[in-house]
């Protein structure tokens, strides 16, 4: 069983460097008016359009910040139980198809996903551990 989906949840992506992929509030008012400053003033829209477009748009954000808020508890769930395997032994298959059985004595959150720091009996400390290579755990 593959525990690595644990730790891509935490490869977080700052939103204000994402590619801009529809319109935001202030774009939203910005249009909303130029509207009704180019309305023909003769035949004006009727009312009722405009609030069912300002309701939508609120829908959308609300639903955006819905969102936002469940991948922070994802990444806060994910964040708990990594840390849950500090001071707990585990088996970990190393590159050569060999497996060593040590204590996770740290943990690292990077972009990359998350990264333990396990020391065997032996003394020799292994680094970068990713989570899809931990095999047993045990209390």
């Amino acid at each position: 069983m593959s525990v690595q989906a644990i730790g891509s949840q935490l490869n977080t992506t700052d939103p204000s460097s994402l590619p801009n992929s529809g319109i935001n509030e202030q774009d939203f008012i910005q249009l909303f008016v130029s509207e009704l400053q180019y309305q023909d003033p003769m035949q004006p829209l009727d009312n009722s359009q405009f609030l069912t477009q300002l309701a939508q748009f609120v829908g959308i954000e609300q639903q955006s910040e819905e969102v936002t808020g469940i991948n922070n508890l994802t990444t806060l769930d994910s964040s708990d139980q990594t840390i849950a395997l500090l001071s707990h032994i585990v088996q970990v298959s190393n590159a050569d198809g060999s497996t060593t059985t040590g204590k996770v004595t740290g943990v690292q959150y990077s972009t990359n996903g998350v990264q333990l720091t396990v020391t065997p009996s032996s003394g020799s400390v292994l680094t970068s551990v990713n989570l899809s290579q931990i095999q047993l755990v045990t209390p």
